[in-house]
């Protein structure tokens, strides 16, 4: 184990970019962090290792993450996985994971194309991953499974309702693997915490889930339009969404935009309310609402809330969302969680963090601990989450696995559906002004009213055609 006060210098797990703690939060009577790495060999990772079979793997979008998931499938892949084609709107971006995965599959360079539909017409692929901005999930998501590929797809798996559930209706249509990338499902302190704790009775009755993020201060930006570099198709890059101007802050800030995503709900609440939804084993809540709006920054050019509260209500449970672009946060370990109350006791967990205790009693402190001993490369990969790489290998041996017995992955697209689905329906009652949304899982749309109805599906910018459910 590794006391609090050492925790900062342990060099194991450290605190990065969380900012320094305060004198108070390093007292030496606090309970100690456990440190917890992801499992050495699991049955998914056993089963790819014995049965897996050569596959080729295509990306479609090879930004921050799209090269993450690249790596990695590349890694768990143990050589059987070939990158035998990858796809960008930018092509300086596509030619540079070109040469990063040449430099992982023996100097072997993919194709490259700049058009997914291509990619999926002229090469024969076993799987693809999908990692473009979220307006540009479901499109090629559908299509790569009518190619015939299982595909591993970001998270949220949509920007619009009936996005979700076109690709959840496909792939078992299709009888696709689809693995969504929430992570939380395949790592390792939250499994062992669901077992040891929350199932054993640890909790009690849970009625209240407290999920938020205290960060992310990009909603202040004012900026001016721009002329896009020559290596970029903008207007590919736009596809469905509107037209609008380009600004220099894309790749990763169309997040700031309601146009290409559903702001920090969408982005940082689907993971949190994915993760207290796995660990209390609920599916769609009954009744959505939602409130907020640009309240600290009313002049920024984005355009997504800087302030907003949701809740969502289960039998006997709520579960809220709350996050604060302008504000700080106590403690900042947890600056982005889940708070999970229950009659015996309490919980609060992330990506890399989990502490619980039963009421009267101590914290049990647990971090992720970081893999440098097992996997050195983790230290020198450029943007790599690698507080979160363990359960990312995880993850993807839990696909590669169930690509080769068919099963249903751990984040199967129908949670994805759920969960993400569940986070926009939260801003569809935000955009009607507070509204309580009842949702109808069944029928697919909100029940007793047609002016929500109208908000599950984006209009789209022709020539590009909304999916159909």
């Amino acid at each position: 184990m590794v006391s609090r006060r050492n925790f900062m210098f342990a060099g194991s797990v450290g605190l990065a970019g969380f900012g320094a703690l305060t004198n108070a939060q390093l007292r030496a009577d606090e309970p100690e962090i456990t440190l917890v790495p992801s499992a050495e060999m699991t049955p998914d990772r056993e089963l790819w290792e014995k049965e897996g079979r050569h596959l080729r793997a295509g990306v479609i979008g090879t930004g921050w993450y799209g090269k993450s998931d690249m790596f990695r499938i590349l890694q768990c892949g143990g050589g059987k996985v070939e990158i035998a084609a990858i796809c960008d709107v930018d092509s300086k971006v596509m030619e540079e994971a070109a040469r990063l995965a040449a430099e992982r599959q023996n100097g072997k360079i993919p194709a490259m194309y700049r058009d997914y539909r291509e990619m999926l017409a002229n090469e024969k692929l076993d799987v693809c991953i999908v990692s473009t901005p979220d307006h540009w999930h479901a499109l090629p998501g559908i299509a790569a499974m009518e190619a015939g590929c299982d595909v591993y797809l970001q998270k949220p798996i949509g920007v619009d309702v009936i996005e979700c559930a076109a690709l959840w209706k496909t792939a078992r249509r299709l009888n696709r693997v689809v693995q969504v990338a929430m992570q939380r499902r395949s790592t390792q302190l939250l499994i062992d915490v669901k077992k040891d704790f929350i199932q054993s009775g640890g909790l009690g009755e849970v009625h209240y889930v407290n999920t938020y993020c205290m960060s992310h201060r990009r909603n202040a930006t004012i900026l001016e339009p721009e002329t896009p570099p020559e290596s970029l198709d903008f207007d590919m890059w736009l596809g469905p969404a509107p037209k609008n101007p380009y600004y220099r802050i894309i790749p990763r800030g169309w997040r700031s935009f309601m146009e290409y995503g559903n702001g920090q709900i969408g982005d940082m609440g689907v993971h949190m309310f994915d993760m207290a939804r796995w660990l209390l084993d609920l599916g769609w809540p009954k009744r959505i609402t939602s409130n907020g709006g640009k309240f600290a920054f009313p002049q920024s050019t984005t355009t997504i809330p800087d302030t907003q509260c949701a809740r969502f209500d289960y039998e006997n449970l709520t579960m809220e969302w709350h996050h604060r672009a302008w504000s700080e946060v106590p403690d900042r370990r947890f600056y982005w969680a889940a708070e999970i109350f229950g009659t015996k006791g309490q919980l609060r967990a992330n990506s890399a963090a989990c502490d619980y205790r039963t009421y009267g009693g101590p914290w049990k402190m647990a971090n992720t601990a970081k893999e440098f001993d097992r996997y050195p490369s983790d230290q020198t990969e450029p943007g790599l989450e690698t507080n979160i790489a363990g359960a990312n290998r995880a993850h993807m041996w839990n696909f590669l696995a169930r690509v080769i017995d068919r099963g249903r992955p751990v984040s199967d697209i129908e949670e994805g559906y759920i969960s993400a689905a569940s986070c926009i329906l939260a801003n569809v009652s935000l955009a009607m002004g507070g509204a309580s949304l009842e949702w109808d899982p069944e029928n697919i749309c909100v029940k007793n009213n047609p002016e929500a109805n109208k908000l599950l599906a984006r209009e789209y910018r022709a020539p590009w055609k909304h999916p159909e459910i």
